[in-house]
């Protein structure tokens, strides 16, 4: 499916993936009470779509999944933030990863992953001090960055079978 296709079908993919993100991060949730979050697996899926589908998939799966998991999970006061840093991390990985001229998959899709983590992670931070204090923007800081890394990690390891899935299947 390509980048500027703005179908119908994609945007049942769209919502479908999104739903699926949301699906799967509720089920896999370890609560932070410090930070007023969790850790969950809402990163992973949102790398895995960007590198998939590009920057704009990235970005809408992400904002949208932020958003939703925070309504869903009581956590409302985050919602506007996660749509807005879930939305770029996904938009900046993808678009990382489209557009960058390195032919190593895995390198390239290491790297727009930190580049993702980071924006997540400095995102939060802003977030948990502009909603709570330093003190809960900075103990935010490792459970961020631990759920992006793992997230990073799991989308790597799966980008090379739903490449080959979605080969077969085009």
């Amino acid at each position: 499916m390509r980048e500027n296709d703005f179908s119908l079908k994609r945007l049942v993919l769209l919502a479908l993936l999104t739903a699926i993100n949301v699906v799967v991060s509720r089920i896999f949730i370890i609560p932070m009470p410090l930070t007023h979050g969790n850790i969950n697996l809402c990163d992973a899926i949102i790398y895995l779509v960007a590198l998939l589908f590009g920057p704009v998939a990235g970005g809408v799966v992400g904002g949208l999944s932020g958003f939703l998991l925070d309504l869903l999970g009581g956590y409302g006061q985050f919602m506007l933030f996660s749509l807005v840093v879930h939305g770029l991390e996904g938009f900046f990985v993808g678009f990382i990863f489209k557009y960058w001229n390195l032919r190593n998959q895995m390198v390239k899709g290491a790297i727009a992953g930190v580049v993702g983590v980071f924006f997540m992670v400095a995102g939060y931070f802003i977030t948990n001090t502009v909603l709570y204090t330093w003190a809960a923007g900075f103990a935010s800081l490792f459970t961020n960055t631990i759920q992006g890394a793992v997230g990073v990690v799991l989308a790597l390891v799966l980008l090379p079978s739903f490449q080959n899935l979605m080969a077969r299947y085009s």
